[in-house]
């Protein structure tokens, strides 16, 4: 048997591998569960996510990449090589050809620790791409054609905005703000507003279930529990839609200053396909509730999610795949 070409959406939340000919195989969030006194790797993906905040002293739940970039190497490319494994791609003697999505500002540093993460896991050629190009691809715009198309591609640890024509990057920013801060800010509020301490995953919660990015247009409520900072006992409180909506606001606005920015800077022609086309939203922090209300608002132009946008930036390495041929020789050119 040959090995499969494999494309990897290496994400500070999750990581998701679409396999050519079989589609999205694996998503699962980008945590592992190590034993600290031996330096052992005990669980990864979805069994390392529910020990966060849940395990005893020697154990420890880690994310090795952070703001999209590997923060810990040795821990991302026992990740890689687990969920390479798990997705059974290799040949009897060969490896796969990889396709890696990175932030579009990341430095040739840690482009290349993304590389040797993804070599020593297994991985015969890898090829590294633009993140937002590639979720445009996924999310289904026509970026080859001379015209402008304008993506915001909101993660876990970046936020990428960029405006694409003619298959490249025209103009673009990179900032990191995203999912996981909104997360962060949530806690922080609670922490503040209420004395009252939660974990990651009850903000999370909180973030899907009752958060918006647009005031008044959500209006619902959810019980939450934590420990007290006072007494150091449980306790549980209620938070409405609108207090989440003040938590986020100052992160929001970081982002909405990102698309701005890009737009001041996009030659005028393609601004003007933009006002026809509008802007696509993707990534998992897209989908907050509002938040394509308030960029529509903000910018003037029309705003939409695109479908699934979880799993656009997979969907666009797949895409890619099928022409991975292509792109070989382009690169040996």
């Amino acid at each position: 048997m040959f090995a499969r070409d494999i494309g990897i959406d290496l994400g500070t939340a999750n990581v998701l591998i679409h396999v050519k000919g079989k589609g999205i195989v694996l998503n699962e969030p980008s945590v592992v569960a190590m034993d600290r006194m031996t330096g052992k790797v005990l669980e990864v993906g979805e069994d390392a996510r529910r020990m966060v905040g849940r395990t005893p002293g020697n154990i420890e739940a880690i994310r090795p990449l952070k703001d999209g970039v590997i923060a810990d190497f040795d821990v991302t490319e026992a990740m890689l090589r687990y969920f390479i494994n798990k997705i059974n791609v290799r040949g009897f003697l060969s490896k796969p050809r990889m396709l890696i999505c990175c932030p579009t500002n990341i430095t040739k540093v840690e482009q290349k620790a993304i590389r040797e993460a993804a070599e020593k896991s297994g991985g015969k050629r890898i090829y590294l791409e633009e993140e937002p190009k590639v979720a445009a691809i996924g999310a289904g715009m026509d970026i080859f054609q001379p015209s402008g198309n304008m993506i915001v591609d909101i993660g876990g640890g970046t936020t990428d905005v960029a405006v694409l024509s003619m298959g490249d990057i025209v103009t673009a920013q990179s900032i990191k703000m995203a999912g996981d801060k909104f997360d962060a800010e949530i806690l922080n509020y609670v922490k503040r507003k209420y004395k009252l301490l939660i974990g990651e995953r009850t903000s999370e919660d909180i973030k899907i279930n009752i958060a918006t990015a647009f005031k008044g247009s959500r209006n619902e409520e959810i019980d939450i529990r934590g420990r007290d900072m006072v007494s150091g006992l449980p306790r549980t409180i209620t938070l409405h839609s609108g207090e989440i909506e003040e938590a986020l606001r100052e992160s929001v606005a970081l982002i909405i200053q990102a698309a701005k920015v890009v737009l001041e800077q996009t030659p005028p022609e393609l601004s003007a396909d933009i006002i026809d086309r509008g802007v696509i939203l993707t990534g998992g922090g897209a989908m907050l509730h509002g938040l394509d209300q308030l960029l529509a608002d903000e910018l003037k132009v029309p705003v939409f999610l695109a479908e699934d946008p979880m799993d656009c930036v997979a969907k666009g390495t797949g895409i890619m795949l099928e022409n991975i041929d292509r792109i070989e020789k382009k690169k040996l050119s």
